[in-house]
């Protein structure tokens, strides 16, 4: 059945994402806040900067309206940078009439509350205005999805039969969507994952090979099913898609801002310039703080993100940083904690 989707964000990935929909038949109106950007969605259907090399269908819309996106429309998209998430809520809820489901496809933690997006959303979006929020996620890079490159990733919801409306909107022949209903999992191996792909990045721009790869991907993801557990995740959705699926694809591809931004800090550049010159947001930066303050609070050991949180927040050398985890008292490989 045909739906309209308001998705909110014109970056690689929502860009990526309204594609999607548009070939699977649905009405597909992108939202964004630079009006260069949504001329030439209109106008010429392309999105360069961030996919240059992609043609948008020619039914996609984009407009600078939140109201005109979001009016009528079945549902709701989010792809916008955590930062940005509980603000757009805030101004999107007196704009709803027909209670849509709400999506996200975002990767964080929220500064300060350590709150995750689906929290985020259900805070500022009252249920009586919408019908579940649902969390889109996997291992996906956005210029294989424009080409059509194979993708299966996660759709998770505490309502299986949303979950299931999801995996509808947008399972195709080359995009495949399964479904999970251990929202905490998906969110917390989404966030995560980004911190890890940082320090692998680094461990490249160091010229490590692929032992270090290996091991850091691997301890990596035990830290990371540590602190889930703690917040009520399923353990068995961290070797899944959300979890070990998208750490490989993050922790391994030039297409991903977290390594390109560790592989910069290993060979010597500055975070500022890194930052500055990447152009888009790197949610590895901001999440390893909230990890590491969540880590502290629940009392759960994670030494790669602490490692990795000394370097960016605190000035540490990234060879020192790195030598110190080595140093650490030896333990089992199944101790967890």
């Amino acid at each position: 059945m045909k739906q309209k989707i308001a998705v909110l964000g014109p970056g690689s990935w929502g860009t990526a994402l309204a594609q999607v929909l548009s070939e699977n038949g649905h009405e597909v109106i992108l939202w964004g806040k630079n009006p260069e950007q949504i001329n030439e969605i209109n106008e010429k259907h392309t999105n360069h900067y961030y996919l240059p090399e992609l043609v948008l269908p020619k039914n996609i819309r984009a407009t600078l309206s939140l109201e005109e996106a979001v009016t009528g429309a079945d549902s709701i998209l989010f792809v916008i940078p955590t930062k940005a998430i509980r603000e757009t809520a805030r101004q999107l809820t007196p704009l709803l009439q027909n209670k849509p489901s709400i999506i996200h496809a975002s990767k964080g933690l929220e500064q300060g509350s350590h709150k995750r997006i689906s929290e985020i959303l259900a805070e500022e979006i009252p249920v009586e205005s919408r019908k579940e929020i649902i969390v889109l996620s996997g291992p996906s890079h956005a210029e294989e999805v424009a080409v059509h490159d194979i993708t299966t990733i996660t759709a998770a919801s505490k309502s299986l039969d949303a979950a299931t409306y999801v995996q509808r909107l947008f399972m195709n022949d080359y995009f495949r969507v399964y479904t999970n209903q251990d929202v905490i999992g998906v969110e917390m191996g989404a966030a995560l994952k980004n911190i890890i792909a940082l320090g692998a990045g680094a461990m490249v721009g160091l010229g490590f090979g692929d032992n270090a790869k290996a091991a850091i991907m691997t301890r990596g993801l035990a830290e990371i099913s540590r602190l889930g557990v703690a917040m009520g995740a399923n353990p068995l959705t961290f070797i899944g898609l959300s979890g070990v699926g998208d750490l490989i694809v993050t922790c391994t591809s030039i297409h991903s801002r977290n390594w390109r931004t560790g592989h910069l800090l290993g060979q010597g550049e500055s975070l500022e310039t890194v930052l500055e010159n990447m152009g888009m947001v790197v949610e590895g930066v901001s999440t390893t703080k909230a990890a590491m303050e969540l880590s502290q609070q629940l009392g759960v050991e994670m030494p790669i993100t602490e490692a990795i949180y000394q370097v960016l927040y605190e000035g540490q050398n990234i060879q020192s940083a790195l030598k110190a985890i080595m140093l650490r008292d030896g333990k089992t490989e199944n101790e967890y904690t």
